[in-house]
C-alpha cells in the first residue's frame, strides 16, 4: 500500500504538550547512504554528511511539529543484552563503513553540545528509548511523536503516540501513523502490532517468525481472535476448534481462502509458542528507562528553546550556513508561540 503522507497544511488544535523522540541511528544510517556522495566535512575535516542530514531532517521536523522537548535515542555500540541472549541477533548485516561508524560515535556529543537530550542505555538500543519516551509522554499527559525508519516503533502507536516513519520523501512525504492508519496499512490494531511482528518475524534482526505464519495469516488471526492470549487459550482448551471455525467464517465473509485449520496446526506445532514468546521478548522495547526530563525546570537538556549562542556555534561547526540559520530559528524560539497547531496525522 502506498504511504500516507503527513499534511502540514491542515492544522489541528493541540492542548497537550508534545515530546519528539528520535531514533538517531536509523536516521544516521539513512543519511550516510543517501548523502555520502556529497563528501561533506565539518570544520575539522571529519566526515559530516550523515550528521548534517540527520540534524537537517530533525530541524525540519521540529519546525513542522513545534515540540516542547526532544529526546534522541542511541544504541550502545559496545554491549548488547539482546545479543547476549541470542548471539545471532542481527546476524547477516553488512559491516558498517568506517565513515558511518565515526559519525555514529560523534552524534551524541553533537546533540549534547546543542543542549538536546540523548540517551545511550547500557546494553540496549534506540528502540528502547522510543518505548520509554512514549510511556513517559502518556504518563505525564503529553503527546508523543517517534521519528524513525524502523517498523519496530509501530508497537508504541496509541491515541497519544504517532510514528513518523521516514522514507525517501523526507519529512513531508513520509507517513505519520496513528492507530487508524496503522490498521489501514496492516489490518492490525495498534495494541496487537507487537504480537503481529512476533508471529511474522523480522528478517532484518534475524528473528524467524512462527513457521507457516506470514503477514496475511498473522493479521487475520489477530483480527478474529482479538489477541494472542485468546488464541493460545483456545488452542490449549479446545484444540483450536473455535478459533479455526471463526477464521473460516471470516474467510467466507471476506471472500478469502479458508485458513483456520492450517493456522491452528501451525500454532500447535512443537516450538511455535516458544518462538512467538521469544520474539515478543526480543522485540519489546524497554519502556521504563529514566529519561531525565523535568519539564518544569528551564534549561533541562531536551527542553526547547535552546541557547542561541550555543546553537549557532555547534551547528556552525558543520559548515552549512543554511542549516545554521534554520537551527537558530527553530531551536531558539519559544514552542509555546506555535503550540496551537500540529501537522495533521
Amino acid at each position: 500500500m502506498a504511504p500516507i503522507p503527513m499534511t502540514p497544511s491542515a492544522p489541528e488544535p493541540r492542548a497537550r504538550r508534545l515530546l519528539l523522540v528520535v531514533d538517531a541511528p536509523s536516521l544516521l544510517h539513512r543519511h550516510h547512504h543517501a548523502r555520502s556522495h556529497t563528501r561533506l566535512l565539518d570544520r575539522s575535516g571529519r566526515p559530516a554528511w550523515a550528521l548534517h542530514g540527520m540534524l537537517r531532517q530533525i530541524l525540519e521536523a521540529i519546525d513542522a511539529f513545534a515540540p516542547d522537548a526532544v529526546v534522541f535515542g542511541l544504541d550502545d555500540r559496545v554491549a548488547s543484552l539482546r545479543r547476549e541472549r541470542y548471539p545471532d541477533y542481527k546476524a547477516g548485516r553488512s559491516e558498517k563503513h568506517p565513515e558511518l561508524v565515526d559519525q555514529l560515535e560523534r552524534a551524541g556529543a553533537l546533540l549534547d553540545a546543542l543542549g538536546l537530550a540523548t540517551h545511550t542505555p547500557p546494553g540496549l538500543e534506540a528502540d528502547d528509548v522510543n518505548a520509554s519516551g512514549a510511556t513517559w509522554a502518556v504518563s505525564h499527559g503529553w503527546d508523543c511523536v517517534i521519528i524513525t525508519s524502523d517498523r519496530d516503533a509501530f508497537a508504541h502507536i496509541s491515541d497519544h503516540t504517532q510514528v513518523l516513519r521516514l522514507i525517501d520523501g523526507g519529512i513531508h512525504g513520509s507517513p505519520l501513523l496513528n492507530p487508524a492508519r496503522l490498521h489501514a496499512m496492516y489490518g492490525v490494531a495498534a495494541a496487537n502490532y507487537l504480537a503481529y511482528a512476533a508471529l511474522r518475524g523480522d528478517a532484518s534482526d534475524n528473528l524467524p517468525g512462527v513457521q507457516g505464519i506470514g503477514e496475511r495469516s498473522a493479521a487475520a488471526l489477530l483480527h478474529v481472535a482479538g489477541s494472542m492470549r485468546a488464541a493460545w487459550a483456545d488452542v490449549d482448551h479446545d484444540d483450536g476448534r473455535s478459533l479455526a471455525a471463526a477464521l473460516d467464517d471470516w474467510a467466507v465473509e471476506t471472500g478469502s481462502r479458508r485458513l483456520g485449520h492450517s493456522v491452528v496446526r501451525r500454532l500447535a506445532a512443537p516450538g511455535a509458542r516458544e518462538r512467538y514468546e521469544f520474539n515478543v521478548a526480543m522485540m519489546a522495547g524497554r519502556d521504563d528507562l529514566e529519561l531525565g526530563l523535568t519539564p518544569d525546570v528551564p534549561g533541562t537538556p531536551g527542553l526547547l528553546p535552546l541557547d542561541i549562542g550555543r546553537v549557532g556555534e555547534v551547528v556552525g561547526f558543520l559548515g552549512v550556513q543554511a542549516t545554521t540559520d534554520l537551527a537558530v530559528r527553530v531551536l531558539t524560539g519559544d514552542p509555546a508561540s506555535r503550540r496551537g497547531t500540529v501537522p495533521a496525522g
